[in-house]
Parts: C-alpha cells; sequence; structure tokens
C-alpha cells in the first residue's frame, strides 16, 4: 500500500491532539462489511482518486533492532477535502510486503501499541489470525481540515527468522464511507512509513 503525501505539522499540535482522540467514544459505527471499496468499483473506469488524506507520520526508523525495545512514533491523519468524513474508522497495522511465494509476513513475530490517554495506558493491537493490528477508538466523523493524531510503538521479536529479506511497514489507516456512481463504497488514507529488522 503507498503512502500518502505527507503534511507537515507542528508538534505542539501533534502533541495535544492524541488526547482528543483516545478521549473520543470507543463505540463507533464502523463501514458495514458488505460494502464495497471505492476502487473495486471503480475497476472498469479508473477514475476513482481518494485525495480526501492528508498523512504525516515521524519516529520511524530506517531500521530497528530486533528484541523487547520498543519504537515509538506519531502518526497524522488530515481531512484535505471539503465533505465531512462519515463513517470514519481508525486501524493501525505492523508488517511486512509479500512479493515471492514462500515469503513470510513479519506481523505474527511483532507488537503494535497504541496510547489510551483515558486510561493513560499502551493498549495492545491483535488480530485473530495473531498478526500485529486492529482497531483504534477514534471519532465517527472528520470534518474538513480536521486532523486525529495517534501515538504509537512497536517492535520485533529475536525469534523472526532471518532467512529473508524484510520491506516491513507499520501505518496507521483511516476509513469512511464514500459515495462514488451512485454507489456507497469504502476509501482509506494512511499515514506511516517502512523499515528493515536487523539482528542485534
Amino acid at each position: 500500500m503507498k503512502l500518502r503525501r505527507v503534511l507537515s505539522a507542528s508538534a505542539a499540535t501533534a502533541a495535544l491532539l492524541p488526547v482528543a482522540v483516545a478521549a473520543a467514544p470507543a463505540s463507533q459505527a464502523a463501514p458495514a462489511a458488505e460494502i464495497p471499496t471505492c476502487y473495486d468499483v471503480d475497476t472498469a473506469y479508473g477514475e476513482y482518486h481518494n485525495n480526501t488524506f492528508v498523512g504525516r507520520s515521524f519516529g520511524i526508523p530506517k531500521s530497528i533492532t530486533l528484541g523487547t525495545q520498543w519504537t515509538t512514533y506519531t502518526a497524522t491523519l488530515t481531512n484535505a477535502s471539503a465533505k465531512e468524513l462519515k463513517s470514519f474508522e481508525l486501524s493501525a497495522k505492523l508488517g511486512s510486503y509479500i512479493y515471492n511465494e514462500g515469503e513470510r509476513d513479519l506481523s505474527p513475530y511483532g507488537d503494535l501499541q497504541y496510547w489510551d490517554t483515558s486510561q493513560n495506558a499502551w493498549k495492545t493491537l491483535r488480530q485473530a489470525d495473531g498478526n500485529a493490528g486492529g482497531t483504534i477508538p477514534g471519532p465517527n466523523t472528520l470534518k474538513p481540515r480536521e486532523s486525529v493524531h495517534v501515538q504509537l510503538r512497536f517492535r520485533v521479536g529475536e525469534d523472526l527468522p532471518m532467512n529473508q529479506t524484510y520491506d516491513a511497514f507499520t501505518y496507521l489507516t483511516g476509513t469512511f464511507v464514500d459515495r462514488y456512481r451512485d454507489t456507497d463504497c469504502t476509501a482509506h488514507g494512511d499515514a506511516g512509513g517502512t523499515f528493515s529488522p536487523r539482528k542485534g
């Protein structure tokens, strides 16, 4: 997945907004599973362009050492459109791109957490299949020029087999329901980065 072009923002703003995100209600109106993505609806036309989000992140290094040490970063998504986004949902993921048959995903060997300011605690994101990632509590809507900031941290265990090259990534994703060609569909934007794991 390609990362969006980043938007510069002040560190002071980035420090303030995680409070608003974590304090938002955990219950959200997530997009219904049966709603197709706007990219699927657009397959025959190639005209759907999602310029809704501008993503920015800082704190993700070019490489990390395997082990128990956490790497902390902040990810920002800004609604750059003129419309209010409905059924807005936040999620995050840690993993690696698979290019060839037989390659493994880094995700099951890693840990991903977000900072919950309402409880002053890190919360682990883990999917049912064991991969590092999941949904993050946040606002149900996002107004034009409004931003959300989330503080995250990750690590990758020393048990990761290093018999292949990993094009690893971690990112925050914002998903919303859009309307395209008279069809309700989901679109998304990302903020994050890539890194390479290495033995200590």
